[in-house]
């Protein structure tokens, strides 16, 4: 009898001990989070001469997702930092500051459906959905999107999910009031452009891979025309396919 007793008292210390440490590490991500969001509002202040600023929608966003979800366990301690992390084949998970003004410069609403290329580690996609938006992410590497699938189904199971080649866009769900593209390509691709709804935007990394590239905000026109806007300088991994 003492026997079970002294095992139910271990089992109960342990779940509190569990539940404690788990409370402890919730605490410790969201003043990770504030820390981040921190210093992405300096970065928009230096470039504020851009004439770009981040809202208030896109700030609450990001101190809501959990972004150490979707890196790598042996790189959880980069997760907050603003940095790029690797997040295996090849690829990574954005600089926070980059996630905040491409998601910044698109304007969405709720809604609004959005065509994400290339779903990396997931993070962008799940920034774009808690903005209330249709998100629907196309990546390339099976292995990856199979990691990712297994943590978005669990955070926002509302966001699709197609292995294909990016540049060829996902038609079947299009147009799209937005269309975020995550690596890098020498050209803006021809079936992005067709399948963006008039009056919508796009927001695409140009130039050649591994050197510098442009962040470039183009904006359809109502008539089929293309405004684009060159915001700065980026360094991305290049889009991979058949193109």
């Amino acid at each position: 009898m003492k026997k079970i007793f002294t095992n139910i008292t271990i089992i109960i210390f342990l779940l509190f001990y569990n539940l404690t440490l788990s409370a402890s590490s919730k605490e410790n991500f969201q003043k990770q989070r504030g820390k981040m969001v921190d210093t992405i509002l300096e970065h928009f202040l230096i470039y504020g001469n851009n004439n770009f600023e981040i809202s208030k929608s896109v700030i609450s966003v990001l101190k809501k997702v959990p972004r150490h979800m979707f890196v790598p366990k042996k790189e959880i301690k980069l997760a907050y930092k603003d940095r790029p992390v690797p997040i295996g084949f090849g690829q990574t998970i954005s600089q926070p500051f980059i996630v905040a003004l491409m998601t910044e410069l698109l304007n969405v609403k709720e809604d609004n459906s959005v065509l994400e290329i290339g779903t990396g580690s997931g993070y962008q996609a799940a920034v774009l959905a808690e903005m209330g938006t249709k998100v629907y992410s196309v990546e390339i590497i099976p292995e990856l999107i199979e990691r990712t699938s297994t943590v978005l189904d669990q955070l926002y199971p509302r966001i699709k999910l197609l292995i294909g080649d990016g540049y060829y866009g996902w038609e079947e769900n299009a147009p799209y009031d937005a269309i975020i593209v995550t690596a890098a390509i020498s050209h803006i691709p021809e079936p992005l452009i067709k399948q963006l709804r008039p009056g919508g935007k796009m927001v695409i990394p140009v130039g050649n891979p591994y050197t510098s590239q442009e962040l470039v905000l183009i904006e359809k026109k109502i008539n089929g025309d293309l405004l684009l806007h060159q915001i700065l300088s980026v360094r991305f991994v290049p889009l991979t396919g058949g193109h």
